[in-house]
């Protein structure tokens, strides 16, 4: 018996070390990530515990005293701060936003250019889509302040040439939040784009000639065909969407902002910066970035078992 136990061990181990002879770069292509987490992400989580103690500047996280309250002093004086709350609110309500109107725009731009059949006008509408991307946030608000500036942006101005009046798109805060909103989907939609017009790619030719033998248009083709066969993409940018519902920017918000909109544009990622980079108040804002971690993981974990509940993927 022990023999046979070792024999299979040796021959499990035979293969284990042939396997990592065969692909040992590939392994060693992964030290690099492996060492950025390591060192960028999680050695930095100790610092965690300043949440939970009174910050000194000439003391180490072991060192500081523990708060009041069994260590909640800071989470209670959060959400006693009325400038936190409005930040909250503000998040939360820009994500949904984002969520609602701007997910399903790659989805259907996806869905528009696979159906164009002259190459070149597709290679270009795809270059021209996603360009934005790669533009920075401070360049994209220098722009719109350019475009949509009352009474000098070139966007009033035709709206006022046209007999109409100028719109505050910057400077009213329910006119910003439309903005901040569509200028995100400007930025970012010709990026997401990409992943499902790779998820295309896999669905089979056959299937579209099928359909058309059955006398199926491209609506119909479109709604039972290709939309269920990107589904498990969208469910899985989805989860990752769900997960980043109490997420904030810091670029977009605050390259954006002004102080007639501020009680719309101030997010969790600007309090953090003004209360904790300016306002030195780092127990308060290491608080608040744990209360915001902690909610994005849990709708993370809700929306991957309620993917599997539906009998998809998931993401783990």
């Amino acid at each position: 018996m022990q023999t046979a136990v070792a024999s299979s061990f040796m021959e499990k181990h035979q293969k284990t070390i042939k396997y990592l002879k065969k692909y040992w770069t590939l392994y060693l292509m992964l030290l690099l990530p492996i060492a950025y987490f390591i060192i960028f992400k999680y050695i930095p989580m100790t610092y965690i515990q300043i949440a939970f103690k009174k910050y000194s500047i000439v003391q180490s996280p072991w060192q500081m005293p523990w708060a009041d309250n069994n260590g909640m002093e800071y989470f209670i004086k959060a959400f006693s701060n009325r400038d936190f709350i409005y930040a909250l609110r503000n998040t939360l309500w820009l994500n949904v936003l984002d969520l609602v109107v701007g997910f399903p725009a790659p989805i259907i731009l996806a869905l528009l250019l696979n159906e164009l059949t002259f190459k070149r006008f597709k290679r270009f509408t795809q270059t021209v889509v996603y360009m934005p991307h790669f533009l920075s946030w401070i360049i994209i608000s220098g722009m719109a302040l350019k475009l949509l500036a009352p009474g000098t942006g070139l966007v009033n101005i035709v709206i006022e040439r046209l007999g109409f009046a100028s719109v505050p798109f910057l400077n009213d805060p329910t006119h910003w939040r439309w903005t901040y909103v569509f200028l995100g989907i400007w930025k970012s939609v010709g990026w997401n784009t990409i992943i499902y017009l790779a998820a295309l790619t896999n669905i089979d030719p056959q299937l579209y000639e099928a359909a058309a033998m059955d006398g199926a248009g491209r609506w119909r083709s479109m709604w039972h065909i290709t939309l269920p066969g990107i589904r498990s993409t969208i469910i899985t940018l989805l989860i990752l969407s769900l997960g980043h519902i109490l997420g904030s920017e810091f670029d977009r918000p605050y390259s954006l902002t002004n102080a007639l909109v501020i009680s719309a544009s101030n997010v969790i990622s600007t309090f953090i910066y003004t209360n904790g980079i300016r306002g030195l108040q780092f127990s308060l804002t290491t608080a608040v970035g744990l209360f915001q971690s902690v909610i994005c993981v849990i709708f993370l974990f809700a929306a991957n078992a309620l993917a599997k509940k539906f009998g998809e993927r998931g993401i783990w």
